[in-house]
């Protein structure tokens, strides 16, 4: 029997499209993407026209299903409204369907229709990590109780993502684990001139340590945290390169100037895919201070692994229990706090530890990878059709 999955998911993402050109390869795929075919260039977070320099759309078929939301969109729930979703898929007729989110009324609406007749299979990252009231707590297990009924077999990220689904009903036997993942591959091939040429501009010389925050200037990042750790310890051979742009990015370059140390924070503005393992092969640590909420997993920590590098990052980042070990390849902080992030700063003013660090976090991250993520997902098709 023909293996066959269909793939539910609202638009096109850098990280996903990879492991969508793998799975190809391995079974007969068909992807839909639910907000239809919309420009969605404009990002909020980096308040910029962002275009990926990376192929989103190749190597595997896909479709774009006609959105008829009055205000389309994958931030609220009726962004996404497919009259003809269903049937696309009933068409195609698979033997699972994945869903990634349920959060959009034709998203919920197709796992309520298909369950019982094709197994339901989902993918999200959503973590217990973000402090909520009683109330909220409540009314959220009985909200998530009742979705996730629809569900067959949940591929969960991390232990986190694991400790979410069994508190909303899933059982042990309805769980695979399917490491979150990125293409490690490609972060892990050598920019060594681009990087060299980037650590030149900002004036870095040899003894240097070069620490990195990538990603949106948002407040749920918490970049000031770090800015101002890093304004507050003494370590006269340390840098900061903030990569990206968002709603703090002024704010920051004011603080930066402020306070007299313009010669050793460094900004860039936001950094294509096919840049990025250069960005992350110039630093020496790579820092992820977010606090929350929703900091539901951090991809760019694997990016900065696979690109051997040391990590750093809070405990509101819902990666820290399965990527970074203490003292082994990097360090987990306590999120909005400090003196915290100053004190575990402090502790990687050793360049020969970052970089015994940085192998390590690659020794980590090689089984977290879209190969390992793969295999789980076949192994369970196989599976439907050995149980047909």
């Amino acid at each position: 029997m023909d293996k066959k999955l269909a793939i539910v998911i609202s638009h096109p993402i850098q990280y996903y499209s990879p492991l969508f050109q793998k799975l190809a390869k391995s079974c007969t795929l068909n992807v839909f993407y639910t907000l239809g075919n919309i420009d969605q260039s404009f990002d909020i977070g980096f308040q910029r026209e962002i275009k990926w320099d990376v192929p989103l759309l190749e190597d595997y078929n896909h479709s774009f299903v006609k959105n008829t939301a009055k205000k389309p969109g994958y931030h609220h729930f009726m962004g996404i409204v497919n009259p003809e979703l269903i049937s696309e898929i009933q068409n195609f007729g698979p033997q699972a369907i994945l869903f990634y989110g349920w959060s959009y009324y034709s998203h919920f609406k197709a796992m309520r229709h298909f369950k019982n007749k094709v197994p339901i299979w989902f993918r999200g990252d959503s973590n217990l990590i973000d402090k909520q009231s009683l109330f909220r707590k409540l009314a959220r297990k009985f909200l998530l109780r009742n979705i996730y009924a629809n569900v067959d077999k949940a591929f969960y990220v991390g232990t986190a993502n694991k400790n979410y689904f069994k508190e909303f009903g899933l059982k042990e036997e309805q769980l695979v684990f399917a490491p979150h993942a990125v293409d490690n591959e490609r972060f892990g091939e050598s920019h060594s001139n681009e990087a060299v040429a980037l650590r030149s501009k900002f004036g870095l010389i040899p003894g240097d340590i070069l620490v990195l925050f990538s990603g949106k200037l948002e407040e749920k990042k918490d970049p000031a945290l770090l800015l101002n750790a890093f304004l507050e310890i003494d370590t006269s051979n340390m840098h900061l390169l903030i990569v990206g742009n968002g709603a703090l990015e002024e704010n920051l370059k004011v603080e930066s100037k402020m306070n007299g140390y313009h010669n050793r924070i460094h900004f860039l503005d936001f950094q294509n895919q096919s840049f990025m393992p250069a960005v992350y092969q110039a630093c020496d640590l790579f820092c992820l201070p977010s606090k929350g909420p929703n900091e539901t997993w951090g991809l760019a920590i694997n990016e900065a692994m696979a690109a051997g590098r040391a990590v750093l990052v809070s405990n509101k980042v819902g990666c820290c229990q399965d990527l970074v070990r203490e003292n082994y390849n990097g360090a987990v902080f306590e999120s909005e706090n400090l003196l915290d992030l100053k004190k575990k700063l402090i502790l990687f003013d050793d360049l020969s530890k970052l970089e015994l660090f940085g192998k390590n976090s690659l020794k980590i991250i090689a089984q977290w990878s879209l190969d390992n993520q793969v295999q789980k997902i076949i192994q369970n098709l196989d599976k439907i059709n050995l149980d047909s």
